[in-house]
């Protein structure tokens, strides 16, 4: 993912949260209507997944370090997953309550999962020869996902791209970025021509010789081809100075995208502009055998966290060399599934806030409604902290059961917690107010 490898989190889930609010006002690029749209979808799932299935290692990353550079570049004259099924990977997603699906069709290795003419490394050079973006497409299309590719600037196997592997600073002989850039065009116009994905997610766009001059170029392409295609924040070149940053977690005014893309962490609170977080169900991006998956408990607290600081989680998993999701994986994401069917109304279609979300509790709004996520039962009362301006009329929990409170001449309100949570995961309490909740400010608080 990133230009340097990192296979641990970054955030736990007993770790605190930024309680900062990001302040910017970036240009949007893509219609506010399909932006709105897409931030309200809120749970999507990534696909991180090719030949590099074979070893267990990590995407791309793993090319010269864990397993040699003769060996990797080989992998796919054995890669036939022979189990895949573009269908099941999406009833997965779909039984998990994720709303968009992406697969990354090329990752830095520049291994392509679709049949490309524009390069000698592709699907139809593998045993297994099928259409696996094509397939998605499709499946994503009958059950109703939206349909995202994931795509790098870098490819570590065009000899026109002036970097052969990670970490050099060796430069090809062969390098010319007005082919590699034409090459980079050809390839996304046969993926938008092809297989009308409704967002991009690109990546890879930190080496120097990847300029803002290349993105817009691309950019200027890719809305030719589909104007409210929607794109996030990783085309535009990173300078020497956002190297010194997380630039990926802004989305500055001179963007090139529609959203920011924090990595293996919960974004802040942010209200200004849409973002979205992309994390691992375990540590690696591709399957690793044996790899440590989240709890229960971490997968949907996660999943709440970043609905109520008003961003959307797209949750990866790695398929294993046969082609299938693993069982355990699928159980998990099945746990989240199960949730979001009685809780779900507190997460789609909602904004984040008006308080900062923290391990005890978060919230996010919709209507005249507060909903209020409880993680933890600490006291008998959960007492929130006072909104000017607004009472409290009715209150219960989203399960149906019901709930006493009160609220202070200050504002302040107290929840009568029960003896035991329905759902010691995450609880969501139902506040009916007399106002419309989203116009209520940030609150800062700590608990």
């Amino acid at each position: 993912m990133k230009y340097f490898l990192n296979l641990l989190l970054l955030l736990t889930i007993s770790g605190p949260l930024s309680a900062q609010v990001e302040k910017v006002t970036p240009i949007v690029k893509t219609s506010k209507v399909v932006i709105d749209q897409f931030m309200d979808l809120r749970f999507g799932m990534f696909i991180h997944w090719g030949p590099v299935a074979l070893r267990g290692t990590e995407i791309g990353w793993s090319r010269g370090n864990q397993v040699p550079f003769e060996d990797y570049d080989q992998l796919h004259k054995e890669f036939n997953p022979v189990l895949f099924n573009a269908e099941e990977w999406v009833k997965t997603a779909k039984n998990s309550g994720m709303k968009y699906l992406t697969i990354t069709a090329k990752h830095h290795d520049g291994f392509c999962l679709w049949p490309t003419k524009f390069s000698d490394l592709n699907i139809m050079e593998t045993p297994f020869k099928r259409d696996v973006v094509g397939e998605l497409a499709a499946a994503c299309k009958k059950h109703g996902l939206k349909f995202c590719v994931y795509f790098t600037v870098l490819d570590w196997h065009d000899p026109h791209y002036p970097y052969a592997r990670a970490g050099t600073k060796e430069i090809n002989a062969t390098t010319d970025m007005a082919k590699f850039v034409a090459t980079m065009k050809d390839e996304l116009t046969e993926i938008l021509t092809n297989y009308d994905p409704y967002m991009l997610w690109f990546d890879g766009n930190w080496d120097k010789e990847w300029t803002d001059a290349h993105a817009h170029e691309v950019y200027a392409l890719l809305k030719q081809l589909k104007p409210d295609v929607i794109i996030n924040n990783r085309l535009k070149g990173i300078s020497d100075f956002d190297r010194t940053r997380e630039d990926h977690t802004r989305l500055s005014s001179d963007a090139i995208g529609d959203y920011a893309t924090p990595e293996q962490k919960i974004g802040a609170l942010n209200m200004d502009y849409p973002w979205e977080s992309c994390m691992t169900i375990a540590n690696q991006w591709a399957w690793k055998p044996n790899d440590a998956l989240k709890s229960t408990k971490e997968c949907i607290q996660t999943l709440a966290k970043t609905a109520a600081g008003n961003g959307n989680l797209l949750f990866n998993v790695g398929p294993m060399l046969d082609g299938r999701i693993e069982a355990r994986q699928i159980n998990r994401l099945k746990e989240m599934g199960d949730w979001l069917n009685t809780y779900g109304e507190s997460i789609y279609g909602t904004k984040g806030g008006p308080f900062i979300p923290n391990n005890t509790y978060a919230s996010t709004r919709k209507g005249n409604i507060l909903y209020v996520h409880v993680f933890n039962r600490k006291e008998d009362v959960l007492t929130l902290p006072a909104l000017k301006g607004v009472k409290v009329k009715k209150a219960h929990i989203l399960n149906g059961d019901a709930i006493t409170f009160s609220q202070s001449a200050t504002g302040s309100i107290a929840l009568n917690l029960p003896a035991r949570l329905p759902n010691a995961d995450n609880t969501v309490i139902v506040l009916e107010l007399n106002k419309n909740a989203e116009t209520i400010p940030v609150v800062a608080q700590s608990n």
